[in-house]
């Protein structure tokens, strides 16, 4: 199976953390969050990964290379400007498109910066169950940025805040609002329509494929942990909860 991490970012809320180095090299309890992510990853059966880079983009390529690649199979794609979630995986399309994968084999996106026990055996089942053509973790709790789901668990829009405003692409007499996790299952036919260009965020793409009657699913993860580390005071508590055993080393 195949994944992508997200990495490129310039991880500017991880500040002084980032002063000199990319967030993806930040520690947790002497763990950097690209190899913390790469075990998640490989723990579930993922043999080739592609990370695309920017901010320190060196970096990363030397630890790689002095940890072997911790026994993976890893192509970086370079990002000389920051192309954000859909268009940094738009440019590492042809890496999902090998012959030896199958086009139709679902791969895993995973943020660098968040750290969870969610099941990626269990979403990568429930997305091939349900013939998705993209699926994400999300929970049941407060952020800033929600995404509305019908009943049937199928992207309908997206709220920013408690009570700002909602934007809904598809009609749905009853919806919920869940918090992306940022782990998505994909099938590798959602880059045939990718029409957007450039620079753009992935739920855009999610968001205009919904409206048209794609199945974008969500898949609850409540039960799991899970915790964004795109802060300082975030990175001190996951390494925390690492010493309570909150979380799978």
């Amino acid at each position: 199976m195949k994944a992508m991490i997200l990495a490129a970012g310039l991880g500017t809320r991880l500040r002084p953390l980032t002063d000199n180095r990319p967030k993806a090299l930040v520690e947790i309890a002497g763990r950097t969050l690209l190899e913390i992510t790469l075990s998640r990853l490989r723990a579930f059966g993922v043999g080739e990964v592609i990370i695309n880079v920017h901010h320190f983009a060196d970096m990363i390529l030397e630890y790689l290379k002095t940890n072997e690649n911790f026994g993976m199979d890893i192509e970086i794609s370079r990002e000389e400007v920051l192309l954000d979630t859909g268009g940094g995986l738009k440019n590492a399309a042809y890496f999902f498109r090998e012959e030896s994968s199958g086009f139709d084999a679902p791969f895993i996106l995973h943020n660098v910066d968040v750290i969870s026990t969610i099941d990626l055996r269990r979403m990568v089942q429930f997305h091939n169950e349900n013939q998705a053509l993209a699926t994400l973790a999300v929970q049941d709790r407060k952020t800033s940025r929600y995404l509305l789901f019908d009943e049937a668990f199928r992207l309908c829009g997206r709220r920013f805040g408690c009570d700002e405003k909602t934007e809904l692409v598809r009609s749905s007499q009853q919806v919920r609002a869940l918090a992306f996790s940022g782990i998505h299952v994909i099938s590798p036919r959602l880059f045939a329509m990718m029409s957007e260009q450039g620079v753009f965020p992935i739920m855009t793409s999610y968001l205009r494929l919904a409206a048209q009657g794609e199945k974008i699913l969500g898949f609850r993860a409540d039960e799991y942990y899970w915790r964004d580390l795109g802060r300082p005071e975030n990175v001190v508590q996951a390494a925390e909860d690492l010493k309570q055993k909150l979380l799978l080393q």
